[in-house]
């Protein structure tokens, strides 16, 4: 019996960056992974990883049905033509137009729900849209795992997904070999900082970020804001080079532009800033406590997660740049002891709930279970 599983997602640089534990963990078991994303500069590092990619252009962002039409014929020929035992599907197209192909092959589909974004809690046509979309895409799927408790209990409470298929994994999970503690600069003299990584995106909270900024620099001048991530000029939420070039020119913040690594820039920092409006499990703040960082996010679906107020960090309201100010202040009233033992609890708190390998062997038991019905299926 064959042992192929297909892995889709919205770019390679997704699946590289966040899938490559599991995807070299089920290399190690003997499985062939077909990595399926929309080809980008990330697309040729995946071969490393022990898997084989095949590129399938995705319109991310757009909403035209003849588009996405066509995002459906072309999951079906790559499906008929590589017909793995096992499909995964992750983001909002591969999970929608990859699971309603993969039924009709009749492949087996599991689901990762990582986030809904804001935009799901508006009610107009496009959120209705979506969730017809979601409904029918997951009516027949073998699991359904969600990276938090609220967007389950959404789903489920509204018809979109049977209870007893969904489940919950914690995120996509950190690999605690990478990320290891490390002294906050505060212990040795440094300068405080704080940096917030994501998408340069308003509903990320950024412009909040940048208003409690300027709140705390008119009281403590020498503390620095940093702002790290992608300016994603195509999402309608994006922040433009102008804004953020005229944020720097202010004096407010530093933007650091993007990474592949965010190692050095979370060990040069005090403390990790995530004012987002809505997550699924957000990774930046799970890498930052990982390596020892207090974290201030908001207390939104799926940021509450990663944060017991005052114990590992604190929660602000959401859309509220003055109370984000208020708990910003509050870190640079800790010692600088203060400040290290609540990052030993935030690593403990990523040690105890939110370790790769915890989700690796979900999706590892998950797709074992699958393939011993399907052999029992073709034995009888």
């Amino acid at each position: 019996m064959s042992r192929k599983v297909m892995i889709a997602l919205n770019t390679a640089w997704n699946l590289y960056n966040f899938r490559a534990g599991l995807i070299r963990a089920l290399v190690a078991e003997g499985y062939e992974v077909v990595a399926v994303a929309p080809p980008d500069e990330y697309a040729e590092r995946l071969a490393s990883l022990g898997c084989r990619y095949v590129p399938l252009l995705m319109d991310n962002q757009g909403t035209h049905p003849g588009r996405d039409l066509l995002l459906l014929w072309r999951f079906l020929r790559v499906l008929q033509r590589e017909r793995p035992d096992v499909y995964l599907g992750y983001t909002i197209k591969p999970n929608v137009y990859g699971s309603l192909a993969a039924h009709l092959c009749d492949i087996p589909v599991i689901n990762s729900i990582a986030g809904l974004g804001v935009g799901f809690s508006k009610d107009n046509w496009l959120k209705r849209v979506v969730r017809s979309l979601y409904r029918f895409a997951l009516a027949d799927s073998r699991r359904v795992f969600f990276h938090n408790a609220d967007d389950m209990e959404m789903f489920v409470a509204g018809g979109l997904v049977k209870a007893n298929v969904a489940d919950r994994v914690p995120g996509s999970g950190i690999n605690l070999a990478s990320f290891h503690p490390a002294p906050l600069p505060t212990a040795s003299g440094g300068r405080l900082r704080f940096l917030l990584v994501a998408r340069m995106l308003w509903d990320k909270g950024v412009g909040e970020y940048i208003e409690a900024a300027r709140l705390i620099r008119q009281r403590h001048p020498d503390v620095e804001f940093c702002l790290l991530g992608f300016l994603d000029v195509k999402n309608p939420a994006a922040i433009s080079n102008e804004q953020i070039k005229e944020w720097v020119s202010e004096g407010v913040v530093s933007y650091l532009g993007v990474t592949d690594d965010v190692r050095p820039s979370l060990a040069a920092v005090d403390c990790v800033v995530l004012p987002s409006y809505r997550e699924g499990v957000p990774r930046t703040l799970l890498e930052a406590a990982a390596m020892g960082r207090p974290v201030v996010t908001t207390d939104a679906v799926g940021c509450r997660e990663v944060v017991d107020d005052g114990i590992n960090g604190f929660l602000c309201k959401v859309r509220n740049a003055q109370d984000l100010a208020e708990k910003l202040e509050r870190i640079i009233q800790l010692s600088p002891e203060e400040r290290a033992a609540m990052g030993r609890n935030g690593r403990a708190k990523v040690e105890r709930e939110f370790s790769e390998r915890r989700v690796v062997m979900r999706y590892l038991e998950t797709i074992e279970t699958i393939m011993r019905d399907q052999s029992k299926k073709t034995d009888s």
